[in-house]
């Protein structure tokens, strides 16, 4: 159900009819010389509300582990113990394993993956520049450290790929190393609505985020004090300079929202484009982090995205080896006081910024590479994804469409001597009242979803014709097993409602007709 085009979709479209009880209608005469037929059986998929937490366990030696059983797992939403309703192994080439066939593969440390051809690509690695929000002196570093990376450990059978989240840098896969120095080399900052000067008040994103989201005083208060020291103003003129703040404070929540939306966007983006690769598929993200304080279903969106089409976000901090900021002897000081409170919210935003590549990181199955000037193997670790990783998943109950965080937290039992990786929560959706939007959205989850749980063996057999030169029909013959419908059991009697009215009377049905126009 991946498609318009996939026998299995149309297929979910006849059941709907069937339950709604359509009367066979007769073919017209077959003509033998415009006419087809095609047997295969389909399965019908019912979908249910799911949450997919994609877990990495690793041993002392960071090997990552694939011999663990679902019942070796627990998982909690907002601490409350869930049934896991979902559980596979997924390889790094995307293919699911089976539990012992993946722990014998790893003991043995190699793949299962049956061998490709020569020159068939096999891993596609996806090289993401946040150079909206990167500096000039960081950006030029990791820049050249990816370029290393490419030209001394990607393989023949490597694809690579060059992006940016300005969108104004970009190079598809390939496996050209001259074409990948080229695009490199034009990698620079490209911010999007920040101000290149300091401005009076100097109000960054987060600061401003808790102005006017979070009515901090305290940030108010530091905004002000600066404003009254950058325009000379007196005391009795507080009122003007608190305005004045509230001000630079929407202007700054408005351009921090803007270029974090074009970040998240390009990121889902590249996730879209990778869903359709073979093998292994990987994006670094080299960025210094980046805030999501009114973004927050967004992210939520590139994470759920990225884990249905298996697509692993490995985040390297390209701020490298961690220094508290606010020592930065360029920073101008307008006001004493108002520096020192400033400085504790921007030690906070370093952190933010930080929690937001982890977060998209351990969401995905992914690694995080930070705190570290060594950025050369930064890219070595991050291009390999892990061997195996654990896919749970469960269907929340009562969830309210408030779009409020659930935190999440997987446990081992017992949990032994093993380092674990998953999830950290999720947002709830929120209700849209755009009857268009609804639709889109479900459109979306549905061809782009792992959430089924209960299938429907069923037959289906299709015959084409074509009985002029602008008209074609298809005549469709369904058969449904109805000894493998289980109905629900009440005062001793099998109910026959659970399935919309679909009444398991007679062993098969038949839909015929299916009129198409031909281009």
């Amino acid at each position: 159900m991946h498609g318009s085009g996939n026998p299995a979709l149309r297929s979910a479209h006849l059941c709907l009819c069937l339950a709604l009880g359509l009367a066979a209608q007769a073919p017209p005469p077959p003509n033998p010389a415009e006419m087809a037929t095609r047997e295969e059986p389909v399965t019908f998929k019912a979908r249910v509300n799911l949450v997919l937490v994609p877990v990495v366990v690793r041993d002392r030696q960071g090997r990552a582990l694939g011999n663990l059983k679902q019942e070796d797992f627990q998982l909690f939403d907002k601490g409350k113990p869930q049934v896991i309703t979902k559980f596979s192994i997924e390889k790094s080439g995307g293919q699911a394993a089976e539990p012992a066939q993946t722990s014998e593969a790893t003991a043995a440390g190699q793949s299962q993956e049956p061998a490709a051809p020569a020159g068939m690509p096999e891993r596609f690695v996806a090289y993401l520049f946040d150079d909206v929000h990167l500096v000039f002196g960081d950006l030029a570093r990791v820049r050249d450290a990816a370029g290393r990376h490419m030209s001394s450990s990607l393989q023949p059978t490597d694809r690579a790929a060059v992006y940016s989240t300005s969108g104004q840098t970009m190079l598809e896969f390939t496996d050209d190393r001259d074409k990948l120095r080229e695009t490199l080399a034009r990698l620079q900052p490209r911010p999007i609505a920040r101000p290149m000067m300091m401005e009076c008040p100097d109000v960054s994103y987060y600061l401003a985020d808790m102005i006017q989201n979070k009515s901090d005083p305290m940030a108010l208060q530091a905004a002000t004090m600066e404003t009254m020291a950058c325009m000379n103003l007196a005391p009795s003129e507080r009122a003007v300079a608190e305005q004045t703040a509230r001000t630079a404070a929407q202007r700054a929540l408005v351009s921090g929202d803007q270029e974090t939306r074009v970040a998240l966007s390009v990121l889902m983006d590249v996730v879209r484009r990778m869903s359709a690769m073979p093998g292994q598929r990987t994006i670094i993200l080299a960025s210094p982090g980046f805030l999501t304080p009114e973004l927050q279903q967004e992210k939520t969106d590139v994470l759920d995205r990225a884990i249905h089409s298996n697509v692993i976000i490995n985040s390297l901090d390209a701020r490298g080896l961690y220094a508290d900021s606010t020592s930065d002897a360029s920073r101008q000081t307008l006001s004493v006081g108002a520096s020192r409170i400033k400085d504790q919210y921007q030690r906070d935003s370093d952190r933010a910024q930080s929690d937001v590549l982890a977060e998209l990181a351990s969401g995905t199955g992914g690694a995080f590479f930070q705190n570290n000037n060594d950025l050369d193997e930064g890219f070595r670790r991050l291009a390999v994804a892990p061997e195996c990783f654990y896919v749970l998943g469960f269907s929340p109950q009562n969830l309210k469409l408030d779009g409020s965080f659930h935190a999440l937290k997987v446990a081992l039992k017992p949990p032994g001597d093993l380092s674990l990786s998953a999830r950290r929560g999720y947002y709830a959706p929120k209700h849209l009242s755009d009857a268009v939007e609804t639709a889109k959205r479900e459109i979306e989850e549905a061809l782009f979803s792992r959430e089924e749980m209960r299938d429907i063996p069923v037959e289906l057999h299709t015959q084409f014709f074509k009985s002029t030169g602008q008209d074609a029909r298809i005549s469709l013959l369904v058969r449904l097993d109805v000894r493998h419908l289980r109905f629900r059991k009440e005062d001793g009697r099998n109910r026959d409602k659970s399935y919309g009215g679909l009444r398991p009377v007679r062993p098969q049905w038949e839909l015929r007709g299916w009129k198409s126009k031909t281009d």
